[in-house]
């Protein structure tokens, strides 16, 4: 079954993820990164409840991992995130030494994987990522759609 391989489970924690920021008022955006097929980081969007510009899917899921790792390198770890990171998010990715970027849906305004740069693929850079994309696109992309629908209603009453 093609629901059931790894990229498919990792994401679907992601998705959980996101749906948990939803609920606490965020942009459903989630982020697990996994390494040797543990889950070692989680984050979802939390720059509003934080009051960090910083606070990503991505910067959060990273951090925690690092710190269950013991080191800021995640060499061998694959980062699954519902949505195509931002450049800043790629610049994390790339400073961790994340070996592979699996994201959901595509980020036509921010987008910096491949929808408005190309972040990895800047010269100079001192690493570089395998990508994935479109993992389970529809499902990342209808959670952000149903968000900002809602966020649209509730602006109008």
């Amino acid at each position: 079954m093609a629901d059931a391989t790894p990229h498919h489970v990792y994401m679907r924690a992601a998705l959980a993820l996101a749906d948990e920021g939803a609920r606490a008022g965020e942009v459903p955006i989630g982020a697990v990164v996994v390494v040797g097929g543990v889950v070692v980081g989680r984050g979802y969007n939390q720059p509003i409840g934080t009051h960090d510009p910083t606070a990503h899917a991505e910067i959060v899921a990273l951090r925690q991992a690092a710190a269950v790792v013991g080191n800021y390198r995640l060499v061998d770890a694959v980062l699954y995130v519902t949505v195509e990171p931002c450049l800043m998010c790629v610049g994390a990715t790339v400073h961790a030494r994340v070996k592979t970027v699996v994201y959901g849906t595509s980020e036509p305004k921010t987008g910096a994987v491949e929808s408005q740069q190309r972040g990895y693929e800047q010269p100079g850079l001192n690493h570089s990522i395998t990508v994935v994309s479109g993992v389970l696109a529809r499902e990342c992309s209808d959670r952000l759609t149903t968000f900002f629908r809602q966020r649209r209603t509730d602006a109008r009453a």
